[in-house]
């Protein structure tokens, strides 16, 4: 994550940042009325008023009124929670082939005490494309090796990034090894699979000493390690352990590790994870799917085998959101929950997966529903919010506050007309 170089990567994103000016805060109160109210966690409410005030949701239901509210008419509109993108890069990417603006990994097997958070730019110009689509918040992910740090959820609309950050427990990223095809040559195959028990003779060391440090450290608190200092809360359960794996193989090799070591963990990838379903619930774990649009991983698969994995999950029982891996393209993210429900998932599902489901598995309690006391994250549409041919997002809000819909493109746009 190249820590080292942020100032100067601050410096570069001074050149880069949008001009948009966030919100502020909500001063009155705000009654939408007449709206057809998707709440992700009680099915959809037609006709129905909603009340937020200071940043949450007061009241909801056909009668509630406020008498000094901001009203917005809905009617004939649909309201929805923000959708929370996990597993991307949004903010730690500006331009991919800029390599000062690219901030994603560090080398080294072991960056448990990196901070996603450290090189967030809350002013990157790919933010507003994303609210544009009605996503209000995002996990920002570090790559790497084997462990690669911590992840943190931010909202898309602050002036900084402490303004951004959402408390959260703590998140670390562990990147399985994938054994894949083993070659056809008995001296390749060999070779393959020794370097892949190599691997996870890697991990199963580094997790033994961290545990072993921490037992240490009970008896002697003056001792320190900062990287196994920051494993620590994964031993404790105060924090989870997102395990990116997507083999049958390696998510059956994930589960054996998880139940070694006792942790609290999610899987990520998963697109053979249906498979292990019973052992999965078994073992609380849930899993965040971040490749929709992904090509089939095997010659034989159905062309549409990547769209159908969020049903397959559902169908197995299994607890999981969706997610989008990447920056920019990021924003799509609501139609990939959309092409999900075109191929076997409910709509209902579809949302839930991109708004109550990942705020549960990033462990906030308040976030990612229209219900009484939750943060009023909302995006008010025309049409489908999972439809982009219907969709026509007209107003978000994040904890009240009304932020702007305009993205660079629109500046563009009104720049040439007047040529």
């Amino acid at each position: 994550m190249r820590i080292l170089t942020l100032s100067l990567l601050l410096t570069s994103f001074c050149t880069l940042a949008h001009d948009m000016v966030p919100g502020t805060a909500q001063q009155q109160a705000i009654l939408f009325t007449h709206a057809t109210v998707h709440t992700a966690s009680n099915g959809v409410l037609e006709n129905t008023n909603v009340l937020v005030e200071n940043g949450r949701i007061k009241a909801m239901g056909e009668q509630v009124q406020a008498a000094d509210a901001r009203v917005i008419d809905a009617t004939g509109k649909h309201l929805y929670p923000g959708l929370i993108a996990l597993d991307t890069q949004v903010g730690m990417v500006e331009i991919e082939m800029v390599r000062p603006t690219v901030d994603t990994y560090d080398v080294g097997l072991n960056n448990a005490e990196l901070k996603a958070s450290a090189v967030f730019n809350p002013d990157s110009e790919i933010i507003p494309t994303l609210r544009k689509n009605g996503i209000t918040h995002a996990q920002i992910v570090p790559r790497g090796e084997l462990l690669a740090g911590q992840s943190a959820l931010v909202n898309l609309d602050s002036w900084t990034v402490e303004d951004a950050l959402v408390n959260t427990p703590k998140a670390l990223h562990l990147y399985w090894p994938e054994l894949g095809n083993l070659p056809v040559k008995e001296e390749e195959r060999t070779k393959a699979l020794t370097s892949h028990s190599e691997a996870l003779a890697q991990i199963d060391t580094l997790f033994t000493q961290a545990r072993a440090f921490v037992a240490r450290k009970a008896a002697e608190p003056g001792l320190t390690h900062r990287r196994f200092e920051a494993m620590a809360p994964l031993f404790s359960g105060e924090a989870k352990l997102f395990l990116h794996a997507n083999t049958a193989g390696a998510i059956g090799e994930v589960l054996a590790f998880i139940e070694k070591y006792r942790l609290k963990a999610v899987l990520v990838g998963g697109y053979e994870a249906w498979h292990h379903g019973d052992a999965i619930k078994a073992a609380g774990v849930a899993v965040v799917y971040p490749s929709v649009f992904s090509l089939p991983r095997y010659r034989d698969d159905n062309i549409d085998e990547a769209f159908s994995i969020p049903a397959r999950l559902a169908n197995a029982g299994i607890d999981f959101a969706i997610g989008y891996s990447g920056d920019w393209d990021a924003r799509n993210l609501p139609y990939a929950a959309g092409y999900a429900a075109a191929h076997g998932l409910s709509k209902e599902a579809a949302l839930k997966a991109v708004t109550l489901n990942a705020a549960r598995i990033l462990g906030v309690s308040d976030m990612g529903a229209i219900e009484v006391g939750y943060r009023a994250n909302l995006v008010l549409s025309a049409g489908d919010i999972l439809d982009p041919l219907s969709s026509r997002i007209e107003r978000v809000f994040i904890d009240g506050r009304e932020i702007t819909l305009k993205t660079r493109a629109d500046q563009l746009y009104q720049k040439y007309l007047k040529r």
